[in-house]
């Protein structure tokens, strides 16, 4: 296949990914105007021969500081054929393209799942001394064209990190948590949470726990509880602004993009979440919630209901987003894989972030500037 690359129109870009069974909800358009401090463009790979839209990728600009040079990034993205033989035609016009905008360097996050572990497998690699990440245990499922496609890219001198971070570190997570649902009752997803998820369903419905739906004028409470998390979790939150944003941009693209819900106990919200859905995609995106009430088991309420939201709307996966790959007991991050696991999913790797230096003198630069910060 002939393919040209060019600037295309927003309305077009989102049409295309419109007509998708799903995408990054990094690469709709309107994730632009949530990262305003980046300069933004919409990219399209036409078909020569049709002249058909075949690929789209949201480019996302941040200007070095006092000269006019550009780090190019394109977050779980581009939406391209990544399995294509000719990679090399998509990917060579887009690095031409990008250097003509100034970029110094690119960085994309291939959407291309490369591993895949289940639950069970997960629960005996924690049960074993001599397992430590993700990787000492074989995975379950495991796509062969992914290492291709790694192949191919190192080939063309794109760059990643020893330990899979690419350059200046993976901005999005590399091993996330996902609950498939296609082609799955609600029993059956039911059924595969482990004991203790199950039981603490139960104690939330038995407790008379509620789980509501919210909307604009709920996130400065949304914002309360997530503040509280920020604070026991010792992580610098985003302001309040950035999620109304975040709202605006995302649900006047499409008005079912965003949705952010409690879980109540006797009036008070005890947690809160926000989800994200593309086509057939849907994201627990943020999650927060109070330092009382968490005997009533509020998360365990809102998951399973968001769960339920997203497979009434007809979603393929819900997607926990990310995990450490890290099974050390000890590890701060290891409750957050025990949380997920326990909703009886899998652990998913992607191929990770990757970089291409432009002006190796200035990626060298920012490289720098970021492992100082």
């Amino acid at each position: 296949m002939s393919l040209t690359l060019r600037t295309i129109s927003r309305e077009q870009h989102l049409a295309y990914i419109q007509n998708l069974p799903a995408a990054s909800h990094m690469q709709v358009p309107a994730w632009a105007d949530v990262k305003a401090e980046w300069r933004s463009e919409s990219l399209g790979w036409f078909d020569d021969r049709t002249g058909e839209l075949v690929g789209a990728g949201l480019v996302l600009y941040r200007q070095l500081p006092k000269i006019k040079r550009y780090l190019a990034y394109l977050p779980e993205g581009p939406v391209i054929n990544w399995f294509a033989p000719n990679l090399d035609d998509w990917i060579q016009p887009m690095l031409a393209h990008l250097k003509q905008q100034g970029a110094f360097s690119v960085k994309m996050g291939p959407p291309v799942i490369i591993r895949r572990w289940e639950a069970t497998s997960i629960k005996r690699g924690i049960q074993d001394p001599d397992v430590k990440r993700l990787r000492d245990i074989e995975a379950d499922f495991i796509e062969p064209r992914a290492f291709e496609v790694a192949d191919k890219l190192r080939r063309m001198g794109w760059q990643q990190g020893e330990d899979g971070g690419a350059g200046f570190g993976d901005v999005q997570p590399r091993y996330v948590y996902q609950v498939p649902l296609a082609n799955r009752s609600l029993e059956e997803v039911h059924k595969n949470f482990n004991q203790l998820w199950r039981r603490n369903i139960k104690k939330a419905e038995k407790a008379g726990v509620e789980v509501v739906q919210g909307g604009y004028h709920d996130l400065e409470e949304w914002q309360r509880l997530y503040e509280i998390t920020a604070v026991r979790d010792h992580f610098r939150p985003r302001p309040l602004s950035y999620f109304q944003r975040m709202w605006s941009a995302l649900n006047s693209e499409d008005p079912n993009r965003m949705r952010l819900y409690f879980a109540r106990h006797n009036g008070v919200n005890l947690s809160a979440a926000t989800m994200l859905i593309v086509g057939g995609h849907v994201w627990y995106s943020y999650g927060a919630s109070d330092n009382i009430g968490r005997e009533v088991r509020p998360s365990n309420a809102m998951q399973w209901r968001m769960l339920r939201d997203a497979y009434a709307l007809g979603a393929t996966v819900y997607d926990l987003r990310g995990i450490s790959d890290s099974l050390d007991e000890s590890d701060h991050l290891f409750g957050l894989i025990q949380f997920k696991v326990g909703t009886g999913g899998q652990a998913a790797e992607y191929l990770g972030e990757w970089d291409f230096p432009l002006n190796k003198l200035l990626h060298k630069a920012l490289d720098i500037y970021m492992s100082r910060r």
